[in-house]
């Protein structure tokens, strides 16, 4: 049996997300919100949040004890872009791609 949890329209760019969520794929719930605790990324925040969120749908909708909790999957996925402008060279607008992610984990418990 499997809980997860999504978050959608996070204002973090995807490959940040990518590069914080490879420290926690696989471990226990635990240890992967002390890591995310100790780790310096504008996007450990939000993740914390998704993890956090993914163990008490576990705890609370599945009945699953959470010290048995380890996180079975966790992906990014690409929101939609804000798109801005700024002046460039002789005045012409140069593009600003403000991305989002939709950050889902699944927490599954360990045999």
């Amino acid at each position: 049996m499997e809980a997860r949890a999504v978050a959608r329209y996070v204002r973090v760019s995807p490959l940040k997300v990518r590069q914080v969520l490879a420290l926690i794929r696989g471990r226990d719930v635990d240890e992967a919100l002390q890591i995310l605790r100790a780790v310096h990324k504008s996007a450990a925040r939000p993740l914390e949040k998704v993890v956090r969120s993914a163990a008490a749908n576990a705890e609370n909708n599945h009945q699953m004890n959470r010290g048995r909790l380890y996180i079975a999957r966790a992906f990014v996925d690409e929101g939609p872009m804000l798109k801005r402008w700024r002046p460039g060279f002789r005045g012409r607008p140069d593009p600003i791609r403000k991305r989002t992610s939709h950050i889902t984990v699944v927490v599954a418990e360990r045999e």
